[in-house]
């Protein structure tokens, strides 16, 4: 009987001390944002503006996250609804064709305190890539608020992709647009579980 118990003790100990929590995507205060060089001389900014993000992690530090995003590409949005058209076509995404990118993370590797990279599988335009990105954890907090008192998780995503490797935009030459694109995603995450 005393090792049965001694069992249960474990089992229990070990699903409450390492059980899995959920986190998803505040998107009132996050961004799925990108920059791309026109010209060689300026940066233009854009974003996704409808999108979902969960984050599963066992670890307090999310050194263990597992990342999951799907956008969806037609919610593009350089504040130009001209070239937002333009993108949205089969010149570059061709949103009508491919709906919705997605990313999925397999692994994560701590470069420093709070910092990690992330590797995963990016899908967008039909082509699936591994990509590798950092992450930072910039910590949680209780949102002390009467409306709320929900557990919050910000994260900075940054990462550079290679548009060709995606087939986006193959006619237009990197003197026009670089052929890299950079990421800078940050987002709030409340937690769910």
């Amino acid at each position: 009987m005393k090792r049965f118990l001694f069992l249960l003790a474990i089992i229990f100990v070990s699903t409450t001390s390492f059980a899995q929590t959920t986190w998803k995507v505040d998107p009132m205060h996050s961004r799925l944002g990108f920059g791309i060089t026109h010209l060689g001389i300026s940066t233009v900014d854009g974003a996704f503006t409808r999108f979902m993000v969960t984050i599963k992690s066992e670890k307090s530090d999310f050194s263990d996250a597992v990342i999951e995003l799907n956008a969806e590409a037609s919610s593009i949005n350089t504040g130009i609804t001209m070239r937002d058209d333009h993108l949205k076509s089969a010149d570059f995404f061709d949103v009508a064709k491919f709906p919705t990118i997605t990313f999925k993370s397999e692994g994560i590797k701590m470069i420093s305190k709070d910092k990690y990279q992330v590797t995963g599988n990016l899908t967008m335009h039909g082509i699936t890539k591994s990509v590798t990105m950092e992450l930072w954890y910039r910590g949680t907090i209780t949102n002390n608020t009467p409306q709320s008192k929900a557990r919050i998780a910000g994260f900075q995503l940054k990462g550079t992709l290679k548009r060709s490797d995606f087939g986006i935009g193959p006619t237009f030459p990197s003197t026009m647009l670089s052929e890299e694109v950079m990421i800078k995603a940050d987002g709030e995450f409340i937690k769910s579980n």
